[in-house]
């Protein structure tokens, strides 16, 4: 057979067609991340009309084409993988080769675009996914944390009260609510209370009959609450409701009927009630403002949404998705360029996701530019004048130069906090990227050494785990009717009652389902300090109507249980065993306090959902 010898340069083609088989763009870089070598070419990332590569920086040409920390910092000394995103959300994945050569030591870099098909809680825009379910953008940790209590609240029809400043989007999460749950063939009805005049809210909510009042329409008109029956009625603004209509509100959550404006024939409706509002509902109960009552019944599942400024992370993805909607609306073709989204990202966004929106909106709409650069966006953002400030509280004399560090140290901290990018926090600082990387390296590995101790890295993980069993303890405890427990509290039903099997059927569903739970039981904490069963799952160790005399560290939130507010205990040890407990309240429907609803988590369950969920905050 004949043997065919190539040449070196006959030998880098065929490589390089190899290497181009499996990656789309391949680049040699020095250790410093000069190039000096690039072939092929990758589409929609390279934020720059550059055609020349060779001698640039790689930091360089990241720092203007996608939305994190430099990938050098990123990457260990061997083969390394990194998923990033670009300013315009293509994604690509970038694998890197270190290579030794007589030249010295190389980075091979493998470029490859990657499609974006599958919706997760990482990569969900707003407006409806394959399944026709509207979702959110969810690019931090607390929409996510939001993410998984509405996907849990929506299995229920459970009252559900929206907490947020004007703008932050409560309509939205109310609406996926809506579409996640069981009533999304069923009507979703949104109401301003604010928006509509006190004399006419009552008939918009609950109707009138004809000749009810002045200028009614003779056949009379259903409310919103008729119109949403056996669906899902959305009252934003309801601290504006006024005193009168907040008793007619909460017979409806009680009697589940409305009685129409001139009519004495209620009509019965079986809807699910999410209310929103920018107030502090609790203090306008202490005013007077709002009915105490009411509000115990409509706070079943809280929502406290954050503002913009606390998830700038998202800033970037929600730009790109309103420049899409709006260059689609009205056919215009509108780039926002890598240094505008900085520009857009350090800005306090007073009225949140809103007014991000009709900032780009009016962006695409009225620029005569199509690559919309940080000089042309920043002309469309109301800019606060500077405030003079009182310098720093210096209260004892101290070395000049310590006494910068810890100015510095303090901003540095800050502008993280704040922003969650070394990129915008550089920018805002107005030093290097490099500079401010190393700074702040520095002052992490500091904390780390003086705090991060094993009891205070276990509190912060018992924090992030607690978090989630007080929402699940909430969430599950809706599934028990109210009225079951009265009767079994009240008039002291047998195990042998059809009440009594009902609801331990429902508790052992529970815990068989969750497949996390060691027992799930109603308890009464009683005034000697103990706790009477009143009934439990089927494998429950204590028979109802026997009492379990509880440690301290159980009594404690036991007794907050019974007193309107869910909670988790510490670890503590009984004689069944080492137990983390999670109570949430069981309400009637007048917002008093029937028993409480326990579920127990055992000591092995606990260090691994502890181990997972350390490895998550690594990973993230």
């Amino acid at each position: 057979m004949e043997s065919v010898i190539l040449s070196n340069e006959q030998l880098l083609q065929a490589y390089q067609s190899s290497i181009l088989s499996i990656y789309d763009e391949i680049m040699v870089t020095n250790l410093n991340g000069t190039i000096v070598f690039r072939s092929g070419g990758l589409k929609n990332f390279w934020s720059t009309n550059s055609t020349t590569f060779i001698g640039r920086n790689i930091n360089e040409l990241e720092e203007i084409s996608y939305f994190g920390d430099p990938i050098l910092q990123l990457l260990n000394r061997e083969a390394h993988s990194l998923q990033l995103r670009a300013w315009n959300d293509s994604n690509i994945l970038v694998t890197v080769f270190p290579s030794d050569t007589n030249d010295g030591e190389l980075l091979i870099w493998g470029l490859k675009g990657i499609s974006n098909q599958v919706i997760d809680a990482n990569n969900i825009k707003e407006g409806m996914n394959p399944k026709g379910i509207p979702t959110m953008v969810v690019h931090s940790q607390k929409m996510q944390d939001i993410l998984y209590t509405i996907e849990m609240v929506s299995k229920v029809s459970t009252s559900v009260l929206l907490l947020g400043e004007s703008g932050v989007g409560k309509e939205m999460i109310a609406k996926t609510i809506h579409q996640l749950g069981n009533r999304r063939s069923k009507p979703f009805i949104a109401v301003n209370c604010g928006a509509i005049p006190e004399n006419l809210l009552e008939s918009e909510l609950f109707g009138y009959v004809g000749g009810a009042f002045s200028g009614a329409n003779k056949n009379g008109a259903p409310g919103k609450f008729e119109l949403a029956n056996g669906g899902i009625i959305f009252l934003d603004e309801i601290g504006e409701m006024p005193l009168n209509l907040q008793v007619k509100l909460l017979r409806v959550l009680q009697e589940k009927e409305v009685t129409p404006l001139g009519s004495s024939k209620p009509i019965h409706i079986d809807v699910q009630i999410i209310t929103a509002t920018n107030q502090s509902l609790e203090k306008m109960v202490k005013e007077k403002r709002f009915r105490e009552d009411l509000y115990y019944r409509l706070n079943v599942v809280p929502i406290e949404i954050p503002p913009l400024r606390e998830r700038i992370e998202e800033i970037p993805y929600l730009i790109f998705h309103f420049v899409e909607k709006y260059n689609t609306k009205f056919n215009r073709q509108i780039n926002i360029l890598p240094d505008a989204i900085e520009l857009l990202s350090i800005y306090d966004w007073p009225g949140n996701v809103r007014q991000l929106e009709n900032t780009v909106e009016r962006i695409v709409v009225t620029s005569r530019e199509f690559n919309v650069d940080s000089s042309l966006v920043y002309r469309y953002i109301p800019w606060e004048k500077a405030m003079s400030h009182e310098p720093p509280m210096i209260n004892h004399i101290m070395p000049l130069q310590e006494a910068v560090d810890i100015i510095e140290e303090r901003l540095i901290t800050m502008a993280m906090e704040k922003y969650k990018s070394l990129k915008l926090a550089a920018k805002v600082l107005d030093i290097s990227q490099p500079t401010m990387s190393r700074k702040y390296k520095k002052i992490r590995e500091r904390i780390q050494q003086e705090t991060l101790s094993p009891s205070n890295k276990r509190q912060i993980l018992e924090q992030h785990l607690n978090k989630q069993l007080r929402s699940m303890a909430i969430v599950t405890s809706a599934v028990i009717l109210p009225e079951e427990i009265s009767e079994l509290v009240n008039h002291d039903a047998s195990p042998s009652s059809t009440t009594y099997k009902n609801v331990q059927k429902k508790l052992t569903k529970i815990r068989e389902q969750e497949g996390i739970i060691e027992w799930v039981y109603i308890f009464k904490v009683l005034e000697n300090n103990k706790m009477l069963t009143i009934v439990a799952d089927e494998d429950f160790v204590i028979p109802a109507g026997q009492i379990y005399e509880a440690p301290p560290e159980n009594l404690k939130v036991a007794f907050e249980a019974m007193n309107g507010r869910a909670g988790v205990t510490p670890l503590y040890e009984d004689i069944y065993g080492e137990w983390k407990t999670s109570f949430a309240p069981i309400m009637d429907h007048n917002g008093k306090v029937l028993a409480i609803i326990g579920f127990d988590h055992s000591r092995a369950y606990i260090e691994t959902e502890l181990k997972r969920i350390e490895d998550m905050l690594k990973k993230h």
